[in-house]
């Protein structure tokens, strides 16, 4: 199975001014092209063609023949994700059972923002940090560069990129005020909420 760049599920603008076109086009068009374009070479002679990408990116973990393998592979998944975990004028209401899970792990929506802006905060350098569904609570956590907890069987639920490409063109040097916009402006909440459901 080889890696193709889908479509993004909006128009190029249609994040438009939280996150900019100029951004997507970088983001989407270049980077996550250059995963695609990258991973499929790495696949080749690998012995896990014809793998789904979710078994790739998990039987390449941690192994280090295969790291650069890993590293196209999840950042791959990581943005097929991505894209579905934003649309035009998200934020907003959040799908009753979702926001009641919520308010019962966290004490509150207000202390998950809050937790989850400062776990990407908090990601020295490159990362991502996360919602994630583990032995039915939910939590938050961050990881590095294309690490997810997808690498190792977790369930993440919503997913946010602070490399420093998701923002830069449009925040410089802000990642603070990216990821108050990314949760208050364009998560979409409908697709946590179908990931929540599925891994409830």
């Amino acid at each position: 199975m080889s890696f193709e760049l889908p479509a993004l599920p909006y128009a190029q603008d249609a994040l438009a001014p939280v996150m900019s076109a100029e951004t997507l086009e970088y983001h989407h068009g270049k980077h996550h092209q250059a995963y695609v374009t990258m991973g499929n070479k790495l696949l080749e002679g690998s012995g896990l063609e014809g793998k789904s990408l979710e078994e790739v990116v998990r039987e390449s973990y941690g192994k280090s023949e295969r790291t650069a393998l890993f590293n196209n592979a999840s950042q791959h998944l990581n943005h097929l994700h991505f894209w579905k975990w934003m649309k035009p004028n998200g934020g907003g209401a959040i799908p009753g059972a979702l926001e009641a899970k919520l308010i019962e792990d966290f004490g509150s929506v207000a202390a998950f923002k809050e937790q989850f802006i400062q776990a990407g905060v908090g990601q020295f350098g490159s990362g991502w940090c996360w919602l994630v569904m583990d032995n039915g609570k939910l939590g938050v956590t961050k990881t590095p560069n294309g690490e997810s907890p997808m690498a190792y069987g977790g369930t993440a639920l919503l997913g946010c990129d602070v490399w420093e490409h998701s923002y830069y063109i449009d925040y410089r040097n802000a990642r603070p005020k990216y990821l108050e916009a990314f949760v208050e402006s364009l998560v979409n909440w409908e697709y946590v909420a179908e990931l929540f459901e599925a891994a409830s």
